[in-house]
């Protein structure tokens, strides 16, 4: 088989491969085959593969077999384990990939993995980019992902037009930066949801309507993306997950370990997470993060049944 070349010209008739179809891979990959791109997929529950195949995907049994049939091979998965072992295990995708190829990892993984295959992908003449992502299921399905990529400038610019199907790409630097900045928006997005939620809570608890809280202070300094998005869902206990509260406990984790590697002191981080992981604790981990409000509820004595008749 014919290496790859990397450049703008060779990508116009790539090979698509895609391995994890759920609650993010699903939508992120219809995209690619909707927008016409010859899509092979791999998921351990090869039903979830369906519409994918519906639309024009073809499913496979192996991560092997997507290498394979690709020139670019996309991941998508729960944590840097599965990565690891989807990349690097027997039967795995640097098996399967030939020379020049592209591997895109947009899990939530680790930075030390990141850099690991962009070297073993060095020696094998492969392309690997970190590429996680933020946005959560809404910019999933609405293909309005904010990528943040680390590797190689000239493979991501090359990897443009795919990005543009799902979102929007930014650089932040070589390998490893992508799931470092992931990580720092990890911490942001934890803090600002356990802000919101204490604020909340504290004007309810003195007696104030939450709605009304939420109107007069989303125009002001308090606004954000985190309240838009999840300020109504908090008022009205819709937790279904945009994105499951475990995996915001597993990156936070991440996070610290990485603190702990650089010397650094977050004492914010740390807090955050112990809330997250009581959310987990009590059963309560595959909800969405905007749950950790109940952390919160439990440490000021609300229970779920005052909660509800006073915000309903």
């Amino acid at each position: 088989m014919a290496t790859m070349v990397c450049t703008a010209g060779a990508m116009s008739k790539l090979r698509v491969g895609w391995i994890g179809t759920g609650l993010m891979g699903m939508p992120m990959c219809m995209h690619l085959v909707r927008a016409g791109y010859p899509v092979t997929v791999f998921n351990r529950t090869r039903a979830k593969t369906q519409p994918l195949c519906d639309e024009g995907a073809v499913s496979v049994a192996s991560p092997l077999e997507v290498a394979q049939a690709a020139d670019v091979v996309f991941t998508m998965l729960t944590n840097a384990s599965d990565v690891r072992q989807v990349m690097l295990g027997p039967g795995g995708v640097f098996e399967g990939l030939r020379p020049g190829a592209i591997t895109v990892d947009s899990t939530s993984s680790e930075p030390s993995l990141a850099r690991e295959l962009f070297q073993i992908g060095i020696s094998k003449g492969i392309h690997c980019v970190d590429a996680p992502v933020s946005g959560g299921d809404v910019g999933a399905q609405e293909g309005s992902l904010a990528f943040m990529a680390g590797g190689n400038a000239d493979t991501i610019k090359v990897l443009e037009p795919l990005f543009k199907c799902m979102g929007k790409v930014t650089h932040v630097g070589p390998a490893g930066a992508g799931q470092i900045c992931k990580l720092a928006n990890q911490i942001t997005v934890a803090a600002n949801l356990t802000g919101l939620s204490e604020g909340l809570i504290y004007a309810e608890k003195a007696g104030l309507n939450p709605n009304l809280f939420l109107k007069a202070v989303s125009g002001g300094a308090a606004g954000s993306k985190v309240m838009d998005i999840f300020g109504a869902k908090i008022v009205q206990r819709d937790f279904l997950p945009g994105g499951f509260a475990e995996n915001m406990v597993k990156d936070l984790g991440t996070a610290i370990k990485e603190a702990q590697n650089m010397g650094g002191c977050f004492p914010g981080l740390a807090l955050t997470q112990q809330l997250f992981l009581s959310l987990v604790a009590h059963g309560d981990g595959r909800l969405g993060g905007q749950a950790v409000c109940l952390s919160l509820q439990r440490l000021n004595n609300i229970t779920s049944s005052d909660t509800e008749l006073k915000m309903q």
